[in-house]
């Protein structure tokens, strides 16, 4: 508490020293308007380039930007909500979008950015904008809370040098592979390359917890049911999608052991060429590009629907109820999501993927950018994207609760069906508790 404590005092300095919620204005008679946000540094020099283009359309506002690292971020925002010190602009979790409507955080927006001058709300992911909607019973739908700094479609990749190597066909980009022919592809790829007895390629190494969710998904489950009161991991589809992941490593042996993967994690062995299929978001673009092989897009394997699953992850730009100047932030939220120039600079960093829609596309089909098929990002989040479950609840703990103690399911140790019949009251009591905060804050 005591750390805490001294963290808000910290906070509360930094912000109080820049915003306008405090201030109003500058010496020099701008209107100062404080923009807290993260990233990596390409990130950070892009967004405070549009913000300086976003001063010179309006010499009146001065910028304070406030920079935080991404693993301090959500507790420095924390910190400056509870100090009553919140910036004018702020990036903020999607999965956090009821809580901070219904604590007075965050303001509606939607007659502001919907008639702004400037910048177009219609040319930005419908998705992406649906993601800060809330209408006091569900997230999704109703007003504008916030716009989308980005849209991060959850992609599979595949090292298409080493198909070649290995004569195996190159994936079809339009049809995904079954549960079956994945598999069967995986244990071609994996093999023990120099003799020495020892296998040194593998076909995959996904991690549960980012990558589990396109499996249950496509195999028909889910972990909530439609009204997102329920937890559903003791779903049979479930619980057989989840023994197929695990099956992987445990029975297919197609992953690199426990053992191997404390040598050497998986994103590293993909990095050098040794693992098959990975999975890739817009923001490991950057890094990939240097990769000594080829690489390249496909739909993630499909369960029982037949039909290929993928999350999209996001973080939201919103406005504080409190600013003195919501118009003119407003306009700052909308311009850090949507303006051109602005997008085509994060785009050339490869950060992120276009929030405008119109630089999206050019972007997809400029071939001196790999992957090839960027194409996939865009049909994620057009036709088989889906929201992480947290962002349909009121907090995520329950959601954290299932992979806390997944590992032996993964090492083998336990069955998924034992694991999920063990899992889900615990799920349900958090999620129960999550329920009733949620109508207490109502209240």
């Amino acid at each position: 508490m005591m750390i805490m404590a001294m963290l808000v005092v910290v906070i509360i300095g930094a912000l109080s020293a820049c915003s306008s919620g405090s201030s109003g204005g500058s010496e020099d008679g701008k209107v100062n308007l404080t923009f807290m946000f993260s990233g990596q540094p390409q990130e950070q020099t892009a967004y405070k380039n549009v913000v300086k283009k976003f001063e010179e359309a309006h010499p009146d506002v001065k910028v304070k930007t406030v920079v935080t690292a991404g693993d301090q971020y959500d507790t420095k925002l924390q910190a400056a909500i509870a100090g009553k010190s919140v910036p004018d602009v702020f990036f903020y979790n999607p999965g956090n979008l009821k809580a901070y409507v219904n604590s007075g955080v965050l303001m509606d927006i939607t007659d502001l950015v919907e008639n702004a001058e400037g910048a177009d709300l219609t040319k930005i992911w419908e998705s992406g904008v649906n993601k800060y909607r809330y209408d006091g019973e569900v997230a999704g739908q109703g007003a504008i809370y916030g716009l989308p700094k980005d849209l991060g479609p959850f992609a599979f990749g595949y090292n298409k040098t080493m198909f070649e190597e290995a004569g195996i066909p190159l994936p079809d980009p339009d049809k995904p592979y079954t549960l079956e022919e994945f598999l069967e592809v995986n244990k071609q790829l994996t093999k023990d390359k120099d003799g020495d007895g020892k296998l040194d390629q593998w076909g995959t190494g996904l991690n549960v917890n980012w990558s589990l969710q396109p499996f249950v998904w496509s195999n028909g489950a889910d972990w909530l049911d439609e009204t997102h009161t329920k937890v559903t991991v003791d779903d049979p589809k479930f619980i057989e999608a989840l023994q197929y992941f695990a099956d992987l490593q445990n029975v297919h042996k197609v992953t690199p052991s426990i053992a191997e993967g404390q040598t050497l994690d998986t994103y590293q062995r993909w990095m050098q060429g040794q693992i098959g299929f990975f999975p890739v978001g817009p923001w490991d673009m950057g890094a990939y590009k240097d990769l000594k092989f080829e690489y390249d897009l496909l739909p993630w394997p499909v369960g029982s629907t037949g039909e290929t699953q993928a999350w999209i992850g996001s973080l939201g730009i919103g406005v504080s109820s409190k600013t003195k100047h919501a118009e003119l932030a407003a306009e700052l939220a909308l311009y850090l999501s949507s303006d051109e120039e602005g997008q085509q600079a994060l785009v050339d960093q490869q950060v992120q993927l276009p929030n405008n829609t119109d630089v999206a596309e050019k972007w997809a089909a400029d071939t001196s950018i790999k992957p090839a098929n960027k194409q996939e990002f865009l049909d994620i989040i057009g036709e088989h994207g889906r929201d992480l479950p947290t962002n349909f609840t009121y907090t995520g703990e329950w959601y954290d609760e299932f992979f806390k103690n997944i590992q032996p399911v993964i090492d083998g140790k336990k069955t998924a069906e034992e694991y999920v019949k063990e899992a889900q009251p615990k799920m349900q009591e958090l999620l129960d508790k999550a329920i009733k905060q949620e109508e207490q804050a109502k209240k």
